[in-house]
């Protein structure tokens, strides 16, 4: 269960009213590849990419939930988002059956960490970057990790994402551990998957 804290604006929990703009910042933070496998999933279900990423937000549960998510608004906008959760200690042994090929290298990185506070989803809308929203959004990951009891805050960026990876090591993140993407017909930049760490 996520740990709640109190937020104060321009900082909130995120609603489900939220779903449009959570699911644009995970396709940013994941590098166009959600919107690739939404469109997959909607040729099966005939439905958008779009409306599947906003279903997928609405959640009650599962990692890309709005209740793992904090959001940063500016005139009423949603304008940055984190989303993270704390990883198990015990790992599935089932986890891998019928994961898509595109995930299990980033399941194997999660497997690195567990017991840590993963920031699955750290992004700003292109027109509000370059404001510090996300080292905001690190700290308050942070009281989140130890509200929750986790040994650490873990990651996983694209090796191309360079700015990002700035952000990170300016905030005490260590690379652990990389793996290669399976691309399959997406074409986001990078070869690999970067993990990274930071202990509490």
């Amino acid at each position: 269960m996520q740990t709640q804290i109190s937020l104060a604006a321009p900082h909130r929990w995120a609603t489900p009213e939220d779903a449009s703009a959570l699911a644009r910042l995970v396709n940013f933070a994941g590098e166009g590849m959600p919107l690739y496998l939404w469109a997959k999933m909607g040729q099966e279900s005939g439905e958008s990419a779009r409306q599947i990423g906003e279903q997928r937000a609405q959640r009650e549960t599962g990692g890309f939930s709005y209740r793992n998510s904090v959001v940063r608004v500016e005139d009423n906008a949603v304008v940055a988002g984190l989303i993270g959760y704390a990883l198990s200690t015990e790992l599935d042994p089932d986890r891998f059956n019928g994961m898509p090929p595109m995930f299990v290298p980033l399941q194997e990185l999660e497997d690195k960490v567990p017991g840590t506070w993963y920031v699955n989803v750290l992004a700003t809308f292109e027109e509000h970057r370059g404001k510090g929203y996300g080292k905001e959004l690190l700290a308050i990951a942070e009281q989140l990790a130890i509200g929750s009891g986790c040994t650490g805050l873990s990651l996983i960026v694209a090796d191309a994402n360079t700015g990002a990876r700035r952000l990170y090591t300016r905030s005490g993140y260590g690379e652990l551990a990389t793996r290669p993407m399976v691309k399959e017909d997406w074409d986001g930049n990078g070869e690999n998957w970067v993990l990274l760490r930071r202990s509490l």
